[in-house]
């Protein structure tokens, strides 16, 4: 059991290192010529990025906005901590910090974006507070509302989102180099898009949170904005270049485990169903897959996307009576899952057992969402601090 363990670390693991985003910003600047005016580099992988670009071009000013536990100190940089993943007032001076910052400047501006931006550079629009928006925020995420409509909506409420930070660039040249932590790598939903023309517009914001129940819930603030304000201007031209990705690094886990079946789909919407596709995949050896699920919250428990995955994987192999032995891991890449210290589950046939003789019910686990109180009690949560990157999540299935 403890090989089968290891081992589904290791091809883990190895999807986040060719998610390293040093050798992508690395790779990537080489060739440029031209230096920039500012560096500014936003995200949970935003410290790793700032210290390749400042390799290559030393002496740049350069903003660093990321969450706490990432933000070390980076020489020539100033490293802001912010919240994740609901906005807080860091974040907020963070935002005021770097709007004036762009709003000065004097030549091109280089932006590196990685996942988790959204959250942690707030810039509420006018009339919208940060309580406003960390409500909204709070609202989407315990509805199950997806990614994609979580950051149209965030678009219409910040000054900085869904193009926003080009516009303020302009007239000066914009460059980003995104590391993506979204299905599909839509640039546009990656950090809500700072560079990006925005998803839509008000009316499409209203529609999302009618769609998901919560428009007659959201502050009145809110409601107010999207009631009237008018769609985004052209934006002014931006070269994006895509430097990492959840695709590359579910490759690389797939050349660390030749002859491993690879899930082309990626893995998303509920965990419950997620877990059942999962499971209907996966064929003896190892079974590989990437995605990024969403979970509605019923309860007060702790816990987060992964951790809740691994479990309702580990509930669906022993109601399927898969033989022994067996272990399955799931992670964000990022090294974090939801609010905890943890980045998923590392389960196997023996969890459900070490769940019960701990004294918990499992079924009262999954209906209060506190996956995290039940990986704990197995010994099964997964552990690997802030890895310095987000490819969204990874997932790795061993089995006879």
């Amino acid at each position: 059991m403890r090989d089968i363990r290891e081992e589904a670390r290791a091809i883990f693991m190895a999807g986040v290192a060719a998610a390293d985003p040093f050798d992508a910003v690395a790779r990537t600047l080489a060739d440029r010529a031209q230096s920039p005016a500012l560096i500014l580099a936003v995200g949970k992988a935003a410290r790793r990025m700032a210290e390749a670009a400042l390799a290559r071009f030393p002496g740049t000013p350069c903003l660093v906005v990321t969450n706490d536990e990432n933000a070390r100190a980076l020489p020539g940089a100033q490293v802001l901590a912010s919240g994740h993943p609901v906005p807080d007032a860091r974040g907020a001076a963070a935002a005021e910090t770097v709007i004036r910052a762009v709003q000065a400047l004097t030549g091109p501006l280089l932006v590196l974006v990685s996942g988790g931006g959204s959250a942690l550079l707030p810039a509420p629009v006018a009339g919208v507070s940060l309580q406003d928006k960390a409500e909204v925020s709070r609202l989407l995420l315990a509805s199950g509302a997806d990614i994609r409509a979580m950051n149209l909506v965030r678009q219409n409420l910040s000054r900085l989102k869904g193009g926003g930070l080009a516009r303020l660039a302009a007239p000066h040249p914009v460059t980003a180099l995104i590391l993506s932590d979204v299905v599909g790598d839509d640039l546009s939903t990656i950090a809500s898009g700072p560079t990006v023309a925005p998803l839509g517009g008000p009316a499409e914001a209203r529609a999302a949170l009618v769609r998901f129940g919560i428009w007659d819930r959201v502050p009145a603030p809110v409601r107010t904005h999207l009631g009237q304000a008018a769609p985004a201007g052209p934006l002014p031209p931006v070269e994006n270049q895509l430097i990492g990705s959840n695709a590359q690094s579910l490759a690389a886990m797939a050349a660390a485990s030749p002859g491993a079946r690879v899930i082309s789909r990626p893995i998303e919407g509920d965990v419950a169903a997620a877990a059942r596709a999962i499971c209907d995949a996966a064929g003896p050896g190892v079974t590989l897959w990437g995605g990024e699920t969403t979970v509605v919250l019923r309860g007060q428990g702790r816990g987060g996307r992964n951790q809740e995955l691994s479990l309702r994987i580990a509930a669906e192999a022993a109601r399927r009576g898969w033989p022994a032995p067996w272990a399955c891991l799931q992670g964000g890449s990022d090294g974090r899952d939801g609010p905890t210290d943890a980045a998923g589950g590392l389960v196997d046939d023996g969890t459900l057992g070490r769940i019960a003789a701990a004294g918990l019910d499992l079924d009262r686990i999954l209906a209060t969402n506190d996956s995290y109180t039940a990986l704990a009690a197995a010994g099964d949560l997964l552990m690997t601090g802030g890895t310095g990157t987000n490819v969204a999540d990874l997932g790795v299935l061993i089995r006879p």
